[in-house]
């Protein structure tokens, strides 16, 4: 954040709060969202098994040495390497060089195809859109009848893939490079679960399928499930939404011209999800929950589509008598310059704020922020405490609550 004279000059993440799921490279993905200005929380899901301690990988590279597959499918480059990695440390890499060497090699994408020309291989084919159904596709028209198919599988197994393989008269073998087990990070994974219920976070962010599928079990184990749940699918409504351009709020009400002079950038009490491609996608998919996904699937890609996702969406600001009232995400900023200001209060400003306006009643407003009659009042007395014109927060009689426009 920088100064210049009273006026704070914010970065594009700058009072915004994401949620970090990832184990593999969650370092970079939060310097990231970091350096941008968002608060980070990180609970990972799951973490990668240690590869020399896999007893099951070590018997998957033996299997592929003796049958000596006819094709080879690779699915990431980190499981290309780990492959790798892992037969030499058992001392048998040139053995699986020289299978891989007269084996035909598909790849799923351009890193993958980088890790095999890195390891002195080359590839028969890519696929198109960079997803295993397409690599399955692809492989299948090559005709593998009566052939024997060796799968590097990335993390998961999946069963969709391999069936269509043996339906296809192949004889299918996987390896695993890495495969996910649970974190035991302590209770961080419980707090982002709740974080998420209430409502704390702007985005929660996912980078593979299996994490994804770990935080949805223990969110549905946990008492905030349905909570989690309802957060999530706030902003779900329409078709997945793919591409910066496209990173819209699809879960607003009213998609209309604000009213008075109000700027409207965006704004809904939903935590956005946002998942780096359409496999990590699939479970929040099947879970009701409609992410972001960007059209490159990519860490960069997806790191972009939050930023650009934030800031047309992610904020809320009106014009009044004393200067500019503007949230972003978990931060109330008044001419620019922060103000502390409690969750529930918080919570209750996006609210009248999205109403552009409009009055919300407090059977309304109860049953959006999850507050009784009193809390409620107390967060309204809160908000107007914290505001330079109390008045901005307008008591309608007998009616509810509106934003002074």
């Amino acid at each position: 954040m920088r100064h210049l004279g009273e006026t704070v000059l914010a970065g594009p993440l700058e009072g915004f709060r994401i949620g970090v799921t990832s184990h593999r490279r969650a370092g970079d993905l939060i310097e990231a969202l970091e350096r941008r200005g968002a608060q980070v929380l990180h609970a990972p899901a799951l973490r990668i098994a240690p590869v020399e301690s896999d007893e099951i990988l070590l018997a998957e590279i033996a299997a592929v040495i003796s049958a000596a597959p006819d094709v080879v499918m690779v699915t990431t480059a980190y499981g290309m390497r780990r492959w790798l990695e892992a037969a030499d440390a058992a001392g048998r890499g040139e053995e699986l060089l020289t299978v891989l060497g007269r084996a035909e090699i598909y790849v799923r994408g351009p890193k993958a195809r980088g890790a095999v020309r890195a390891a002195g291989l080359d590839d028969a084919g890519i696929s198109a859109d960079e997803t295993t159904a397409a690599l399955t596709g692809l492989v299948i028209e090559s005709g593998i009848s009566g052939k024997v198919v060796a799968v590097q599988v990335h993390g998961y197994t999946d069963a969709d893939a391999l069936a269509r393989l043996r339906d296809a008269g192949a004889t299918v073998l996987t390896v695993t490079p890495y495969r996910w087990v649970s974190a035991q990070d302590g209770d961080r994974l419980s707090q982002l679960i709740d974080a998420v219920a209430n409502r704390e976070l702007d985005v929660l962010t996912f980078t593979s399928a299996p994490a994804a599928d770990a935080v949805l079990s223990a969110a549905a184990e946990s008492p905030q499930g349905t909570a989690f749940l309802a957060a999530l699918r706030g902003g779900s409504e329409g078709a997945l939404r793919r591409s910066v351009g496209h990173a819209t709020n699809l879960g607003s009400r009213d998609t209309g011209t604000p009213q008075n002079g109000a700027r409207r950038v965006g704004g809904s009490a939903a935590v956005a999800s946002a998942a780096v491609g359409p496999v990590t996608a699939a479970p929040l998919l099947a879970a009701g929950i409609t992410p972001l996904v960007p059209e490159r699937f990519r860490m960069g890609a997806l790191i972009r589509l939050v930023c650009e996702h934030l800031e047309a969406a992610g904020a809320l600001g009106v014009e009044t008598s004393t200067g500019l009232l503007e949230v972003r995400g978990q931060s109330l900023l008044v001419d620019n310059v922060p103000v502390p200001l409690a969750p529930a209060a918080l919570q209750l400003l996006k609210a009248l704020l999205d109403a552009r306006g409009a009055v919300r009643s407090q059977d309304e407003l109860a049953a959006v922020l999850g507050l009784g009659g009193h809390a409620l009042h107390m967060a309204v007395s809160r908000l107007r405490g914290a505001l330079p014109d109390p008045g901005v927060v307008e008591t309608v009689v007998k009616r509810g609550y509106r934003i002074r426009l």
